[in-house]
């Protein structure tokens, strides 16, 4: 069994109501994140799990969904968590790559990662 493993980032703003740090939640402000997409297989005719091409399409597309963007707007995402990034990049990558085996979100700046494994 094999895996690969394909890096993004986007830059996003939202807004989050917590229990602490309340005000400066509230506010719109924004992040760096990072997300590492892993696929899990054996390779198929071509030597490869997926090719990275077309890895790099789906990706493409899932991150004009989230960089530059307000995240409380991105339908379906919910509350702008690093759970609920993880979740939403899973739902949004699964269809197109069922060897998806895990989905992490970074924001490295404040050190902080969340993993989701469907």
């Amino acid at each position: 069994m094999f895996e690969i493993t394909k890096d993004f980032r986007f830059e996003a703003a939202h807004t989050l109501n917590r229990t602490i740090e309340t005000e400066p939640s509230r506010r719109i402000h924004g992040h760096s994140y990072r997300a590492t997409i892993t696929l899990r297989g054996t390779p198929g005719p071509s030597g490869m799990i997926i090719d990275f091409g077309i890895l790099n399409t789906h990706i493409a597309t899932l991150r004009d969904m989230l960089d530059h963007r307000f995240l409380d707007e991105v339908p379906n995402l919910g509350p702008a968590t690093l759970e609920n990034l993880a979740a939403f990049i899973w739902r949004t990558l699964h269809p197109a790559c069922p060897g998806l085996a895990r989905v992490a979100v970074f924001r490295d700046s404040e050190g902080e990662s969340c993993t989701y494994e469907g």
